[in-house]
């Protein structure tokens, strides 16, 4: 593939397990070397938006809970709570590096409704015009559907919501930052045979069956949601990278269009 040179809008989802220890407790390291990697790639031209999880597990860790809620209203107290720590500590970080960031919270809702949805783009578009990086969750607080539930008719989870954003901001490049180096044809936890599947063209029945459960206890996600996530955003000609959340810095590697990863190709893209 050739390298690219031009500027590129980003989506960058990162999860729960990229962003806490498995104590639970906030991983600083990995949110400062995001932080600095993110606000590099905008210092080189590129547009950002980072989709962020963690609220539910920071939020029950900050609490003195020893694990996650089961119970609706206090998961979305948990939600609450950790939501203001991630962006007390993402507007310390970013302005480190002499970023701001502006939050936004969604629900089904807002992206489901026309005019909303509207509205809702022109603020992406003004944030990125003024040099701003956006930190986008879904707004647990009010939204029962995927925390309840894991279902929703618009979002679900953070995977599919990051796949909406970039489809609502005409994005170029979806990168989901995870536990594991990207799709293989087998569970490489269990497999050392397995081997990763570079690039994807179509999501078929037989990807899906490739596909491993959800991940651990801090999140919510699997493979199974990167997929459906990769349908919204090829359908919408955006490309998703699937990596490594260890390794943020090879965030660089992507935006040059080096194979890293698995690649799924936007099919509106030649």
């Amino acid at each position: 593939m050739e390298e690219r040179t031009d500027s590129l809008r980003i989506v960058v989802k990162v999860g729960t397990s990229s962003l806490t220890h498995d104590t639970g407790r906030l991983n600083l390291h990995n949110m400062d070397r995001l932080a600095r990697t993110l606000s590099d790639l905008e210092g080189m031209g590129h547009e950002v938006v980072l989709v962020s999880s963690g609220a539910i597990g920071v939020g029950s860790t900050k609490l003195g809970l020893k694990e996650r809620p089961r119970e609706l209203r206090m998961k979305q107290a948990a939600a609450a709570v950790g939501q203001c720590a991630i962006m007390h500590l993402y507007d310390k970080m970013f302005g480190e590096y002499n970023r701001v960031v502006a939050q936004i919270l969604l629900t089904g809702e807002d992206v489901d409704a026309p005019v909303r949805a509207e509205h809702l783009r022109n603020t992406f578009e003004s944030l990125l015009e003024l040099g701003i990086i956006p930190v986008v969750n879904e707004n647990d607080s009010v939204s029962s559907a995927e925390i309840e539930t894991g279902k929703c008719k618009v979002l679900g989870d953070n995977d599919t919501l990051s796949a909406i954003v970039a489809r609502l901001v005409k994005a170029d490049l979806l990168v989901l930052l995870s536990d594991i180096d990207g799709l293989y044809d087998a569970d490489p936890h269990n497999n050392p045979a397995a081997r990763l599947i570079p690039r994807v063209d179509a999501v078929t029945a037989q990807l899906r069956a490739m596909a491993g459960g959800a991940g651990t206890w801090r999140g919510t996600g699997g493979m199974q949601t990167k997929l459906n996530a990769a349908e919204v955003a090829m359908a919408a000609g955006v490309d998703m990278v699937i990596t490594n959340g260890e390794r943020v810095e090879d965030l660089y590697r992507i935006v040059r269009g080096e194979a890293v990863g698995t690649r799924f190709a936007g099919t509106l893209q030649g």
